[in-house]
């Protein structure tokens, strides 16, 4: 998830080029989550073996929970992320540690 708001009539395209320019691999199955200026929108970008795919959402009467605005990269699990789209405190999701079961035979 990139912390600093981008301009958000960014295409899929442009948007994973700006993942490219960063020195990452847009095309490695990642979502890549991104803000515009005003905290009540979100797109998210990423290629599904197929094609690049959108998602946009705009909340109507809140605004989403973002970092700090700044340079940095925030990585999130699936359920931070899920939070997140839904409008809720991502950095209150947390997951518990499971131990690895042992192979039964």
């Amino acid at each position: 998830m990139a912390s600093h708001p981008v301009d958000f009539r960014k295409g899929p395209d442009s948007l994973l080029a700006l993942v490219r320019d960063a020195g990452s691999d847009p095309f490695n199955g990642s979502l890549y989550v991104f803000r515009a200026k005003r905290a009540d929108r979100i797109k998210i970008a990423w290629w599904d073996g197929s094609g690049v795919c959108l998602y946009s959402k705009r909340l109507e009467k809140n605004q989403f929970v973002w970092p700090k605005i700044g340079p940095s990269r925030v990585q999130l699990n699936h359920a931070q992320l899920m939070a997140l789209v839904d409008g809720m405190d991502w950095k209150r999701v947390r997951t518990v540690a499971v131990k690895r079961p042992e192979f039964v035979g």
